[in-house]
């Protein structure tokens, strides 16, 4: 029985490295850091690298969770045109959110633009680290 539940998990790392990766970029995007020493701390423009990691990673693990979805039946670049297409999506949709629902968030189109850069930065790293061949190797 435990066997089974392991087995489950080793075959869907990637779905659930995605999903956690998505709930974590929602929650440090919508939740209020302003009583905190984070909120603090003046390094110019940290707030852009961070919205560029959060998309960056997640685009990247966007392809690993469809080429893992689809066995690697989908098209790499499709893949990719999928994860990039989405994130950025998802990055404007934050982006509203945190203009609409937060007190003290606000939307900036400028963090939009840094998710979009990190979105197609990281879904480029990953589609560089497999070939045509090794995409394929997970339809075996």
């Amino acid at each position: 029985m435990i066997t089974n539940h392991l087995l489950v998990l080793k075959n869907n790392k990637y779905t659930i490295a995605f999903l956690g990766w998505m709930v974590f970029v929602t929650f440090f995007s919508l939740v209020s850091f302003s009583d905190t020493e984070a909120a603090n701390i003046d390094i110019p423009n940290l707030d852009k690298v961070v919205h560029f990691s959060f998309y960056f990673g997640a685009a990247f693990l966007a392809v690993l969770f469809i080429k893992e979805r689809t066995k690697g039946g989908l098209e790499l670049r499709k893949a990719v045109l999928y994860a990039v297409v989405g994130a950025i999506i998802y990055g404007i949709i934050i982006e509203v959110l945190q203009y609409s629902f937060t007190a003290d968030r606000h939307g900036d189109i400028l963090d939009a633009l840094a998710n979009s850069v990190g979105a197609i930065l990281g879904s480029l790293a990953v589609k560089s680290l497999f070939s045509k061949e090794r995409w394929l190797k997970w339809k075996n």
